[in-house]
């Protein structure tokens, strides 16, 4: 590679926009809080579902994402909750797996822009960024990264 063809002369803004890029921050809609355990039979022979379809698909993206095993991502969801203070737990990894089968998770593929936001409350998933904000100008459906 040779030299870069723009100068930094910020280097105080430069420094702390390359810290932000490992940047966190997690919040948790109330309305999800509360439609994370199902609470209507599936209809089917056997017990019913413990955690809604909404949980399910939160797990599979938080999975994809972090880029977690099964048991890794039931940890790190429990860890989460238990940092926030929110009275929730993870779908064991069992729980998930089999339910990933069934569960219609409504992201796609990875964008080619930078994501600012992966945002996911009752009303579903949601992606702010780039690849957001050029899709809007070609009025499709949002991209997950």
């Amino acid at each position: 590679m040779g030299k870069s063809e723009h100068k930094t002369t910020n280097w105080s803004q430069y420094n702390k926009a390359l810290v932000n890029r490992g940047s966190l921050t997690l919040w948790i809609d109330e309305q999800a809080i509360k439609s994370w355990r199902c609470t209507e039979h599936h209809g089917r022979l056997g017990r019913g579902y413990i955690y809604s379809d909404v949980a399910i698909e939160t797990a599979l993206v938080v999975k994809g994402v972090f880029n977690l095993s099964l048991r890794a991502l039931e940890g790190f969801t429990n860890s989460i909750f238990q940092l926030m203070d929110v009275p929730l737990t993870s779908p064991s990894y069992s729980c998930i797996s089999k339910r990933a089968k069934t569960v219609e998770i409504k992201y796609r593929a990875k964008s080619h822009g930078s994501v600012s936001h992966v945002v996911i409350d009752s009303t579903g998933l949601k992606v702010y960024g780039e690849g957001e904000s050029k899709t809007r100008k070609q009025r499709k459906a949002p991209h997950l990264a």
